[in-house]
């Protein structure tokens, strides 16, 4: 009769829902994060001296030094999320580690927050809500609580990838013109579905849109990709919805801008240092802020979860799991 297999020692780092902590347990030989409280750099180091697989996610910032610590039978890095900007992707290919992610799972959720925020911020949902919840209300009148159509307006998306498609097709449906910037172009059967314009240029584009979305990754590229420079060539009317990530935006500059009225308002759920949230932005009442929700739904982070076990189960049994974003050793 053969050996059974060992089980991989998976450490994951952040509570999961529970179908997928479940299954983890049944499949491999799971360590799992029930107070839900983030790791400290040395927990982080002590799970990848432990681990043959570590499942972080945004929270962990995976560097340099935490992987200077990794045992020679830590292999696998399955990232529970799509982006990997706190991962050091450098120091895991030099020494052999693949890392996953969990692309595509969260397209749909996403886009539906990115639009509840473009109708919400111009029309001043949030702004009205906390009016009523204060005994502000006094009966309807002609001028109260007025905010914007967006009918007819032009939207901008940054990254036209699949999260930016998928706003664009909901955008269209509200009568949103479709405008994009992008490293490539689309092809030409998604800009005549869409009918979308396409802009080279990223200033010319912003100089020239009502609302813009940001649904680009954050890489080195993209940092500060809406700079100072940038945030000044917007209309006074125009409107920032970001969904993304927090550093695409220089915040400090957005909120000069937001506090001179020199742009229209601003719908983040994201923001550049997180979890801190610049103080100066919960000042503003022309902005709505959430906390990093955009993916927020049950059936969204079991999809995740889901990726992360076939990832997982798929480099065990010794082969190249479907998500990699760099290939280490088998």
């Amino acid at each position: 009769m053969p050996t059974p297999k060992k089980r991989p020692l998976v450490i994951v780092t952040r509570k999961l829902p529970d179908p997928i902590e479940t299954r983890m347990m049944e499949l491999f030989d799971t360590r799992l994060n029930v107070a839900d409280k983030p790791l400290s750099q040395p927990e982080l180091i002590e799970a990848v001296k432990t681990a043959d697989v570590l499942v972080p996610t945004i929270t962990d910032r995976i560097d340099g030094a935490v992987l200077a610590h990794a045992s020679p039978n830590f292999r696998l890095i399955a990232n529970f999320g799509t982006g990997v900007d706190h991962i050091d992707l450098a120091a895991a290919r030099q020494r052999g580690i693949t890392v996953t992610n969990t692309p595509g799972v969260l397209t749909e959720d996403t886009a539906d927050m990115t639009m509840a925020l473009i109708l919400a911020v111009p029309r001043r949902l949030v702004e009205g809500a906390n009016a009523l919840q204060a005994g502000k209300f006094e009966g309807w009148s002609p001028t109260w609580m007025l905010g914007k159509r967006i009918w007819g307006k032009r939207l901008g998306i940054i990254g036209m990838g699949r999260i930016g498609q998928a706003v664009a097709r909901r955008a269209k449906a509200f009568g949103l013109s479709i405008h994009y910037h992008n490293r490539k172009r689309v092809h030409e059967s998604v800009e005549q579905e869409l009918e979308a314009t396409y802009w080279e240029s990223l200033d010319q584009m912003l100089a020239r849109m009502d609302i813009i979305s940001v649904n680009c990754p954050h890489t080195p590229a993209t940092f500060h990709l809406l700079s100072a420079r940038r945030l000044d060539l917007l209309q006074p009317q125009a409107y920032i919805v970001n969904t993304a990530r927090g550093e695409v935006i220089d915040e400090n500059a957005l909120v000069r801008k937001l506090r001179k009225g020199e742009i229209a308002g601003a719908g983040l759920d994201v923001f550049e240092h997180e979890p801190a949230v610049n103080p100066k932005l919960l000042e503003l009442e022309n902005v709505l802020l959430l906390p990093h929700m955009g993916s927020a739904t049950l059936e969204g982070r079991v999809d995740m979860g889901e990726k992360v076990i076939i990832n997982i189960k798929t480099f065990a049994d010794g082969h190249a799991p479907p998500d990699r974003v760099i290939a280490g050793l088998l």
